[in-house]
């Protein structure tokens, strides 16, 4: 015999309120300053706004009417806190209290109209708020207005200025239309930005391998350029650095795959086994050159290795100019020179930046190329790359200390021409 929704709706009401309230007296159980609210209120304020949602649910005169007055008792309490002081002389003023009341009424109401998880994802993320207040200030305080600026950028990006563009070709040049290439940025700055929190708040200054490993998920060339510099700085840690140089190419491959993937399965399907053997391969030869390493510590600080951030202005609008001029050379370079041409522009990029060319194949693609095409474009930008990096680790860390990057580097873009001779 099923069970009443009505049984199942009281439940979930009666459940939800006891756990918000358990939270909301545990969060105040150090205060030593009484507040309205706690495990037996929470769950007769939920009762109680479920039962005046039921008696008018066309109007819900009664419900408001509810709201009201707990209103009125919660202003009461909250000027009666503005004339408390805590132990240490403090104002003892907070809306915390007065936000959860209303929102354990609610519950009620909710629980009966809305679809369970959202009611239980909105109690959890109100116990996680109101529990981690001490952390959420530690944070709060360790992120500078910068990247908080930044974060709002990057919601202007997607949220307002993505659904504005226009998902249709505006030149006869490329194919590629400004919303797919704003898309584009977006999926690649998110992935790289990311990686930059990660190692900016979660890893920062780290003296081992994560550094490569967040790196290559940023940019591989980058954290070459960061590595082979430190290990030229310092000797001693040259041994780490070039494990790393490896390390971050290893997993460039597994981040243009995925960038792949989101856009063009068939291409992402196509470039897997390459670029999954290649990173495995680049990871062993990263393994092999890390147990050489008798003292792990990279010497190098958040400050000299810390990555650009890649949702900065200036860097997505050189990305847009990349993607689009990228974009109309392909066009350019299949419709008169074929497939030919496509892999002697793939060679070329990889000695710019690899991102928007792969990007512009995953979406469309110049017209006429077959998928295998596709595949050999890509693997030759990637190999293309490993050369460039090759070639900086070598300038800045010297060739002879860097020869174990360089030479494993070297390895993986034969491989990757290997791989896209086949075919």
């Amino acid at each position: 015999m099923p069970l009443d929704p009505l049984l199942v709706q009281f439940a979930l009401i009666l459940g939800l309120s006891l756990f918000f309230g358990l939270a909301f007296e545990d969060f105040h159980a150090h205060s030593g300053l009484p507040r309205p609210g706690g495990i037996r209120t929470f769950p007769l304020l939920a009762l109680a706004g479920g039962l005046l949602y039921l008696l008018d649910t066309d109007r819900k005169l009664p419900l408001v009417a509810g709201l009201v007055v707990l209103g009125a008792w919660l202003t009461v309490a909250y000027w009666r806190q503005c004339h408390e002081r805590t132990e240490d002389d403090r104002s003892a003023v907070e809306l915390v209290a007065p936000i959860c009341n209303v929102l354990a009424y609610l519950i009620g109401p909710a629980a009966l109209t809305a679809p369970p998880w959202l009611v239980i994802a909105v109690t959890v993320a109100a116990v996680l708020l109101l529990t981690g207040r001490r952390r959420l200030h530690i944070l709060a305080q360790r992120v500078p207005i910068g990247e908080i600026v930044t974060a709002a950028q990057f919601l202007v990006l997607t949220g307002i200025v993505l659904p504005l563009l226009p998902d249709h070709p505006v030149t006869t040049l490329t194919a590629i239309t400004p919303y797919k290439a704003w898309l584009a940025l977006l999926v690649v700055c998110t992935l790289s930005y990311t990686s930059y929190l990660l190692q900016r708040f979660v890893t920062p200054a780290r003296g081992d391998l994560m550094v490569a490993l967040l790196g290559g998920l940023y940019s591989s060339t980058a954290t070459t350029v960061v590595l082979a510099r430190a290990a030229a700085a310092k000797p001693a840690t040259n041994a780490v650095a070039q494990a790393g140089i490896i390390l971050a190419t290893a997993l460039m491959y597994l981040r243009i795959l995925v960038i792949v993937a989101i856009f063009d399965l068939p291409l992402a399907l196509g470039i897997a086994p390459a670029t999954i053997l290649l990173s495995l391969a680049g990871v062993g030869m990263a393994a092999l050159q890390y147990r050489r390493v008798r003292r792990v510590n990279t010497g190098t600080d958040k400050a000299k290795t810390g990555p650009r951030n890649p949702l900065e202005l200036t860097a997505a609008a050189v990305f847009a100019v990349l993607f689009v001029v990228t974009s109309i050379a392909t066009q350019w370079a299949q419709s008169r020179f074929g497939a030919l041409g496509v892999n002697v522009l793939a060679a070329i990029v990889g000695f710019v930046d690899i991102d928007p060319f792969v990007l512009n194949l995953a979406q469309s693609g110049p017209g006429g190329l077959p998928l295998d095409g596709l595949i050999s474009a890509v693997l030759i930008a990637m190999s293309s790359n490993n050369v460039l990096k090759a070639v900086y680790a070598t300038a800045f860390a010297g060739w002879r200390a860097s020869l174990p990057a360089a030479t494993a580097l070297l390895i993986l873009a034969a491989g990757g021409i290997g791989a896209a001779l086949i075919h």
